[in-house]
């Protein structure tokens, strides 16, 4: 998330109350997640085993639990509750602000857009010429939607992100404050959900096809020309490159890349990274060849036994 208007480090530690190791004038520009990070801007970490990677991130100042040498060129913010500030800073400065009536005044919506009956419509909301949102549907805070986009009904976009921190009390929400992306010619089905990014953007790429009933987690970013089947549910986090098809009720664990012309068949569970051109298959996933090799290999195993 960029700032509407940069602010310092001697800033934002009199906003939160907080003590500051740097330069009292060092600039910040934007406040996003790990994943998300570049230069100019301020993330959060809570916990030792990650102390060293957004200290050595692109992040140039870091809400931390823990005095510190600050590294040159960075800025650090020293909070008790960083997760607690971070979401005070995100709150403060792109609040939540939710709407009694049907469609946002802020809204930019094309005149040829056709927009059907009981469609919730947030702020800060453009979509292009058109565009079709069948009836049902809800376009959250932050979404943008280009043109000729098809989005069935009762599907969800634009929706907080599953990102919570467990506390003794139960679990807190990271507040979401990034925005969705539909680039034009995509098409998404009816009940699909696409949650808004964290602090970066979830976007699907031009001329996506996307089935019923499809589930895409905050912060991925899907490529060009790709296609989903029903079922498939995507963790946060993913990168998917163009032209990538993924069958019924594949399933893609957070974090992880799959490069351009990649196939998963269906059922398949795909927890790392997968290279280009190739087609896959199983959970764990495997290339599809071998995944196969060995489930026929499996299925001898009884005459195998028998004839020993």
């Amino acid at each position: 998330m960029k700032l509407d208007k940069e602010t310092t480090l001697s800033n934002l530690a009199k906003f939160l109350n907080c003590e500051f190791i740097g330069d009292a004038e060092h600039v910040i520009t934007g406040i996003n997640e790990i994943h998300k990070v570049v230069a100019g801007d301020l993330v959060f970490v809570d916990h030792p085993k990650y102390y060293k990677k957004a200290l050595n991130s692109l992040a140039t100042t870091i809400l931390i639990n823990e005095r510190m040498d600050c590294p040159e060129g960075k800025g650090l913010l020293i909070s008790e509750y960083p997760f607690d500030d971070f979401n005070k800073l995100t709150r403060h400065f792109r609040p939540e602000v939710l709407n009694k009536q049907a469609t946002s005044e802020e809204a930019i919506i094309h005149p040829s857009a056709f927009i059907g009956t009981n469609v919730y419509i947030g702020n800060h909301v453009s979509i292009g010429a058109n565009t079709v949102i069948h009836p049902g549907a809800y376009i959250g805070n932050y979404t943008e939607i280009g043109e000729n986009v098809i989005i069935g009904p009762g599907t969800i976009i634009g929706h907080s992100a599953f990102y919570y921190k467990r506390k003794p009390e139960g679990y807190d929400r990271l507040h979401s404050c990034g925005r969705t992306i539909i680039e034009s010619n995509v098409e998404i089905g009816a009940l699909c959900s696409i949650d808004r990014g964290v602090t970066g953007d979830t976007t699907i790429g031009f001329g996506t096809k996307i089935d019923n009933k499809v589930h895409i987690g905050h912060d991925t970013v899907v490529g060009k020309h790709c296609l989903f089947a029903a079922n498939v549910g995507i963790a946060g986090c993913v990168t998917i490159r163009d032209n990538v098809t993924l069958w019924g009720q594949v399933g893609l664990a957070s974090d992880i890349i799959l490069e351009d012309n990649v196939t998963v068949l269906a059922q398949s569970g795909v927890n790392k990274n997968l290279e280009a051109g190739k087609t896959y298959f199983g959970s764990p996933v495997g290339e599809a060849r071998m995944k196969f090799r060995e489930l026929a290999a499996i299925k001898r195993m009884p005459e195998i036994l028998e004839n020993l």
